[in-house]
């Protein structure tokens, strides 16, 4: 059994990324006990609530144990792997490191706290990719009570102890700590209700902030003080059904990391900012033959021309022309933001879930600029490489709901945007053209916005703006 005292052996815990993300899980492996690694070498790759990272190791060494498989849910600031940097010559022979599952608590308590790889001088912190390395990076979450083996992983005993009916007691944030522990969708609602989140009490597994929190800090004279009994049951009735649950028929999907978060997002968004959708058809086809003609041109050889790239620079010269629209809603100063640049979004479906990427200041870019930008998220996006800083600070969105067939719909914005055109698919129908009834390739785009900020007259003129250039093109160089 391998006990973890040696003083060669060092513990890398996953890291705290910042933004309120508290957890993320173990998708893939890519080492073994036994294997060889060097310093900048990645390990595995994880998902969190953003996006999925790969994670590099900061050490030399030989892997003595992966703390837990793939597929668990871990905590930030616990530990998954020890390395021996000694080289670990005679490790590999110990049975226990090829079945990590059976790991005791007592091994992963054993290696002091000096033992973590974060000493003053060292200048080098264990951090996600994309991410720098900042100066509360090394600050963990104070655990409560002993290290648990990933057999009772803590997404386990948090649900156990609600099903016993146990409520964790309430506790101040720690006295070191300079950052509330939240995630993303309850710092959202924090902000979107006025609550300053170093002022409320969490509840929450190990002093995470929970959405019953933040309402609490709102209206806490409204909130029945049997309420955590009354709502207790709640939990234990959809597991009931769990014994006649027919495999044959019926498939459950956990919803975790970016199609959790994504979920989160939109409910918040669809019930925080009002949403209105107009709509218009257009003839296109003067608009495709100029794509076809662009892909012909030497300064885009190589790069993605399509109806979509001619789509976002219609909509960027719109944006130009009423930049009203290119704003946010600040519900702590109860002040409209408008904004001088454009973070222009492109939602993105992938096997994990809608992300929404975005290209930043698009407003600046060429349309050879442009393309090559698109090109780039696109096949990001598809890889599922996308990086947590490529999803931040989007200001309008573009989702392309033709390519699947449909005619158009009624988007809802991503959280803290105010604007989102809908494109519809593409085909022939028959329109009046110069007089006469012809077969025409027609669209039809839908936009959403936040009425708070956007009136229907300004809403209305930017949706004509982008029907207009896209069935008379040359108002790209009008307009521009």
């Amino acid at each position: 059994m391998t006990t973890m005292t040696d003083a060669s052996v060092r513990e890398f815990k996953m890291p705290d990324v910042g933004e309120g993300l508290t957890e993320a899980e173990i998708l893939t492996w890519y080492v073994k006990p036994g294997d060889t690694v060097t310093d900048g070498q990645v390990v595995c790759e994880v998902e969190t609530a953003k996006a999925a990272v790969e994670l590099p190791i900061p050490y030399d060494g030989v892997v003595r144990e992966l703390r837990f498989p793939a597929g668990t849910t871990v905590d930030v600031g616990t530990a998954i792997i020890a390395v021996d940097v000694a080289g670990g010559a005679s490790t590999a022979a110990e049975p226990a490191l090829a079945e990590p599952a059976v790991a005791e608590p007592a091994a992963a308590e054993a290696v002091p706290a000096e033992k973590e790889p974060k000493p003053a001088g060292s200048g080098r912190q264990p951090v996600l990719v994309g991410y720098g390395v900042a100066t509360s990076s090394t600050k963990r979450r104070p655990r409560k009570g002993p290290e648990v083996p990933f057999q009772q992983a803590p997404a386990v005993v948090a649900v156990q102890t609600e099903l016993n009916g146990h409520a964790p007691a309430p506790t101040a944030p720690a006295a070191g700590q300079s950052r509330p522990l939240a995630k993303p969708p309850v710092r959202k609602l924090a902000k979107d209700l006025g609550v300053d989140l170093a002022t409320v009490i969490p509840s929450g597994p190990d002093g995470i902030i929970t959405r019953e929190d933040v309402h609490a800090a709102v209206t806490p004279t409204e909130l029945p003080a049997p309420a955590p009994v009354t709502q207790a049951p709640a939990q234990v009735v959809p597991a009931a059904p769990a014994a006649s649950y027919d495999a044959a028929r019926e498939t459950r999907v956990p919803v975790k990391g970016v199609r959790k978060a994504t979920a989160a997002a939109m409910v918040g968004s669809a019930f925080t900012a009002p949403h209105v959708t107009e709509f218009v058809t257009v003839d296109v086809t003067r608009t495709l033959k100029l794509v076809e003609e662009l892909k012909q041109d030497k300064d885009l050889q190589g790069l993605r021309v399509n109806p979509l790239l001619l789509i976002a620079k219609a909509l960027l010269v719109a944006i130009k022309r009423h930049p009203d629209i290119n704003a946010s809603w600040d519900e702590a100063n109860q002040e409209i933001v408008v904004k001088h640049y454009v973070n222009l979004g492109i939602a993105a479906a992938t096997p994990r879930g809608l992300i929404v990427p975005n290209i930043k200041d698009a407003h600046a870019k060429t349309l050879p600029q442009l393309a090559e930008s698109l090109g780039e998220l696109v096949a990001t996006a598809k890889e599922g490489r996308t990086s947590p800083a490529a999803m931040q600070g989007g200001t309008v969105t573009i989702t392309n709901v033709g390519v699947f067939g449909v005619d158009t719909g009624t988007p809802i914005l991503p959280p803290g945007e105010s604007a989102i055109l809908a494109v519809g698919s593409i085909k022939l129908q028959p329109w009046v053209h110069k007089g006469k009834v012809k077969p025409r390739q027609v669209t039809t785009l839908a936009l959403s916005f936040d009425h708070r900020l956007v009136d229907g007259e300004l809403g209305s003129k930017v949706l004509a703006d982008v029907a207009a250039i896209l069935e008379q093109p040359k108002k790209l160089i009008t307009w521009a």
